[in-house]
């Protein structure tokens, strides 16, 4: 009994081993050539693709060809129409579900040759095309129930509604009281238009008044305007000046609009009956210090080719103005402002007004409102 025991006792670790040792084979090392030849299927070549993409053998790749998958290079079981491998995430990881490929680059994609059923680009990576816009729909569904004839008139109404309406517009810029040394007054500027999105007819006047001596100056324009963009219109028209000084009219050519960081600005230039030619140039910026209180810088600058000593304009710069008003949005159409400004006149202008008996530059304060409808 004894001898028996110790023989069980030296075979059964042998028992066990046998199995274990079969699993940890490199299943590789089987020779090809006892394999089947023509194309062998990987169960009969005993790697299958779980053994594979665990690294534990290598497929051979068939060939109609070549009887032989070892004799095949390995350059024709590269597919080149694939994308280069992610070194970051080999094949037989990203198999394994352990990783996901990245995609190659969209220029290394569209330079790929393209493999004959698929295409490697996709969405926004396809190049551009020029093929002409689908045709638009010429069969209304909405015509098969209701009498054409009143469909027309709903499809038209739609479209005058959104963006072929007619719209008026009247915005009074500025409307207040200019307090000056020895010079009180009153000013304005402010425009009105009609027309649509693209083409306008647009009005501008400006002017000021002093108390006990009348209209100082004052100008209206009658422009058409067009929009060049989004933000951006361009203007041509007529000016006529009235107030002290000779009646002068003007050929008008300008802009307006909204420039970067929410600055509207305004130029022109004007070219007199009488050949001269002067610019305007101004802009201002609403900063909100709260949903209703508002502080607006604003600037404004003439220049003349040449010297109108009737009108009291010299050549160059002829003058500029800063201000800075607070106001306060009682409603968004209505806004009462106080403020100051400052005016300076600056080469032969200056010159014009000391001979005139003015000054050449002045500060006021101002109050007044802002209001559109």
């Amino acid at each position: 009994m004894i001898r028996a025991a110790l023989l069980l006792s030296g075979i059964a670790p042998l028992v066990f081993a046998i199995p274990v040792a079969a699993q940890s084979m490199d299943h590789s090392a089987h020779d090809a050539a006892s394999t089947p030849t023509a194309n062998p299927t990987p169960e009969a070549s005993g790697c299958t693709p779980d053994h594979a993409a665990m690294g534990h053998c290598t497929l051979a790749a068939p060939s109609p060809e070549a009887p032989d998958a070892k004799t095949v290079p390995d350059t024709q079981a590269t597919d080149h129409g694939a994308p280069p491998a992610d070194p970051d995430c080999p094949p037989e990881h990203a198999s394994m579900g352990h990783c996901t490929p990245k995609r190659a680059p969209a220029h290394d994609r569209m330079n790929m040759p393209e493999t004959p059923g698929a295409s490697s680009a996709r969405g926004t990576d396809l190049a551009a095309g020029d093929a002409p816009a689908p045709p638009p729909p010429g069969e209304w569904y909405a015509d098969r129930i209701f009498p054409r004839e009143e469909m027309e008139h709903s499809r038209h109404a739609m479209m005058v509604e959104n963006g072929a309406q007619q719209i008026g517009f009247v915005s009074l810029n500025l409307a207040e009281y200019q307090a000056r040394k020895g010079r009180d007054g009153f000013r304005w500027d402010g425009e009105a238009w009609y027309g649509g999105d693209i083409n306008r007819l647009t009005l501008k006047s400006e002017g000021e008044t002093v108390f006990g001596e009348g209209l100082e100056r004052g100008e209206v324009q009658a422009l058409y305007s067009r929009a060049i963009g989004p933000y951006f219109n361009a203007q041509a028209g007529v000016r006529q000046d009235f107030g002290h000084g000779p009646d002068r009219s003007y050929a008008t050519i300008g802009f307006e609009g909204l420039a970067p960081y929410w600055f509207e600005v305004e130029g022109a230039l004007f070219l007199s009956n009488k050949g001269d030619l002067l610019a305007r140039i101004e802009g201002g910026y609403d900063q909100r210090i709260t949903q209703k209180l508002v502080v607006q810088p604003m600037a404004e600058a003439n220049f003349a080719v040449r010297d109108v000593p009737e009108s009291g304009i010299g050549s160059g710069l002829s003058d500029f103005e800063l201000g800075l008003r607070l106001r306060y949005e009682v409603v968004k159409e209505f806004a009462p402002y106080v403020g100051v400004e400052w005016t300076r006149k600056v080469g032969d202008s200056a010159r014009f007004a000391r001979a005139a008996g003015e000054g050449a530059s002045g500060v006021g304060f101002v109050v007044g409102v802002k209001a559109w409808f």
